[in-house]
């Protein structure tokens, strides 16, 4: 049974991708080479994988020199100004002092993300901590200094809040005391009049001049009141008019 024809499209599998990739990147640098034997042909491939990791592939002894000749086929003739070769040259040097920037930066980065690590010496991995430690201590430095700003100013409007209440309860002490007075203006007045109208009132009532002992309906005459005691007859007065 033949192999069915594959349809042209991106592969939405990463892991997928990723090994189709690998795969043909390798056939393609191995046509490459293959080309570059058997035709005795100058071959220069350049593959940028989608995480902008660069491969490459160079029949001739330099890149640069395979890069020159495309650059002189593709734009004309050859430059006979020595300037412009030398401006050429310099700026090809700093593509490749970019392109190595570039790549450090990448596998930096990656390093920092916790992937690659498998090449890296002993050396490389302490340093890499140390970077890691400095990068934390850093980090919690600015969350603490940014916490305690918070809480300053926290603190700041707690104390204007304070300094507003009692403002406003001043306000209310003095405002009820100036209801009072306008409700009320001869309270003072009033209450001296009732302290110095007690002695008058003492002096209205007058105690009676009587004898503690109550007699209802009954009118003793002085005469038998003086001569108190049993009669000759034995007859008490009483209660007879």
């Amino acid at each position: 049974m033949g192999r069915g024809r594959v349809e042209l499209k991106r592969i939405e599998n990463k892991i997928n991708r990723q090994v189709t990739f690998a795969k043909r990147r390798n056939g393609l640098l191995k046509k490459a080479y293959e080309l570059s034997v058997l035709c005795d042909a100058e071959v220069a491939l350049i593959i940028f994988s989608n995480r902008g990791k660069l491969y490459e592939f160079c029949s001739s002894s330099s890149m640069l020199k395979t890069l020159e000749r495309y650059q002189k086929c593709n734009y004309g003739a050859p430059e006979t100004n020595v300037s412009a070769r030398e401006a050429l040259l310099s700026s090809q040097q700093e593509y490749l002092k970019l392109k190595a920037r570039y790549e450090a930066l990448q596998r930096s980065q990656r390093n920092l993300l916790g992937e690659d690590l498998g090449p890296l010496s002993t050396k490389e991995l302490e340093s890499l901590e140390r970077q890691l430690d400095v990068s934390l201590k850093q980090i919690r430095s600015t969350r603490t200094q940014y916490m305690l700003d918070q809480l300053t100013d926290l603190q700041r409007k707690e104390h204007m809040l304070n300094e507003a209440n009692k403002t406003l309860k001043q306000r209310l002490l003095e405002g009820t005391q100036v209801n009072q007075l306008q409700w009320n203006p001869n309270a003072q007045d009033v209450g001296y009049g009732r302290q110095q109208a007690q002695p008058q009132g003492d002096g209205f009532f007058h105690p009676l001049e009587c004898e503690p002992t109550l007699q209802i309906g009954y009118q003793p005459d002085p005469i038998t009141v003086a001569a108190a005691g049993p009669s000759v007859n034995n007859y008490m007065p009483g209660w007879l008019p």
